[in-house]
């Protein structure tokens, strides 16, 4: 990347992951490698399982609405739990298990990733009614991504 990127709301390119509208603010395409940048709109029933990446570090921008953040353990109930909300900043190190889910009925959420590979898993999972991280956990693997447990109750 040779020059800076500025990308308005809604500029972004725009793609299906289970039942959100991803827009792809910044793609690893874009960034040659170093990040990829998604923002989404998040319901409680859309929370993912608790998992870790073996190779990206993972952030979050709490634009709207207030997101639970269960980090640092192999199961829920172990986990350190912290609220956020809107302007919120969290930061989730690569190998340290983490989930989220909206407290709220939605919240709006930016999620960066570094680097930026984990953007090709959203896009091959793809469109559906609800979640079903167990039905990819092969494709998860490729990813560098382990599941430890379920996704918190909605």
């Amino acid at each position: 990347m040779s020059a800076a990127l500025v990308r308005n709301r809604g500029d972004g390119s725009r793609f299906d992951y289970y039942n959100f509208d991803i827009e792809q603010v910044v793609s690893t395409t874009e960034t040659d490698g170093v990040v990829t940048v998604t923002r989404f709109v998040m319901q409680p029933s859309g929370a993912p399982p608790l998992h870790a990446h073996s190779r990206e570090d993972e952030s979050w921008v709490v634009l709207s609405g207030r997101v639970r953040f269960w980090v640092g353990a192999t199961s829920l109930a172990q986990c350190d739990v912290h609220d956020a909300g809107p302007g919120a900043y969290v930061f989730s190190p690569r190998s340290v298990p983490h989930t989220l889910q909206p407290i709220t009925s939605t919240a709006e959420i930016l999620q960066i990733n570094n680097p930026g590979a984990i953007e090709g898993y959203f896009q091959e999972v793809g469109a559906a009614d609800e979640r079903a991280d167990a039905d990819f956990l092969d494709v998860l693997e490729r990813y560098g991504v382990k599941v430890f447990d379920g996704p918190p109750p909605a």
